[in-house]
């Protein structure tokens, strides 16, 4: 208990998946918690859960593709609680499953809006705070995609492997500023997210989740709190010699 004691903390895509799990983690170890997410309702019961275990959070509506809203909530969050000490990158989107050449620009924009111009809005609106707390850690969500590639979803793809190199160029940007810059890369975990991709697939589901469980060295995917405990240290000053570097937890995938 206590490894994130006094931390005020930022989670994008707070309120379903591997983002749920980590505001719940965050604020079970001391951290004050602002859940975001344009996923409200769900916010809000993320919110009540930590509040009803006795921990410190607020909900606040958040689109991370719009500049205006990031800044205008992270000002309200750091007035709220006084500072931002971490800031975890973690809304995202799969986008389209289609061959590269079939894909409309539109469909494209739409997976690096999120998931690259997203993490960029927050982590340039959290470096001030962070500048003027003394130091900071950000946490960017990238993949086992940003190491390795497969025969799909190729805008994903592209994406996460732009967050990869954007948080060891921030990296080396603030270390002087005391802020730490690493990307996380799961492994295929059982979220929303994946889930809709077995029902969106020909083989349904549990198909769908044994074929993604025999992917993995260890025999099977993950779980949103295998990634939440992952990030709990990289915002813990467990990890203060820590930056740019890029944390594996895929159960093997990326061995291979």
């Amino acid at each position: 208990m206590g490894r994130v004691e006094g931390k005020v903390a930022i989670v994008t895509g707070g309120s379903l998946g591997i983002g749920r799990a980590t505001c719940l983690l965050l604020a079970k170890e001391g951290a004050r918690v602002a859940v975001t997410d344009i996923l409200d309702k769900e916010g809000r019961e993320v919110v009540d859960e930590i509040k009803n275990a006795g921990g410190v959070a607020e909900f606040w509506h958040l689109d991370t593709t719009k500049e205006e809203e990031v800044k205008r909530v992270f000002a309200d969050v750091a007035k709220e609680f006084g500072k931002i000490d971490v800031l975890v990158n973690n809304a995202g989107i799969a986008g389209v499953n289609k061959p590269t050449h079939e894909i409309a620009e539109e469909e494209w924009d739409k997976v690096m809006n999120v998931n690259v111009k997203g993490v960029f809005f927050c982590t340039k609106h959290a470096i001030p705070y962070m500048k003027k707390a003394g130091g900071g850690s950000i946490i960017n969500l990238s993949s086992i995609y940003g190491l390795v590639s497969a025969p799909d979803i190729p805008p994903y793809h592209a994406s996460k492997g732009a967050v990869r190199l954007m948080s060891k160029t921030d990296a080396l940007l603030y270390a002087k500023n005391n802020i730490r810059v690493n990307s996380v890369h799961p492994g295929y975990i059982w979220t929303p997210l994946v889930e809709d991709l077995g029902r969106r697939s020909p083989q349904g589901v549990e198909a769908f989740r044994k074929q993604l469980d025999a992917l993995h060295p260890i025999g099977h995917v993950g779980e949103p709190n295998d990634i939440a405990y992952g990030i709990l240290y990289l915002a813990s000053d467990e990890s203060k010699f820590v930056t740019g570097s890029e944390l594996v937890i895929d159960g093997g995938y990326t061995a291979r």
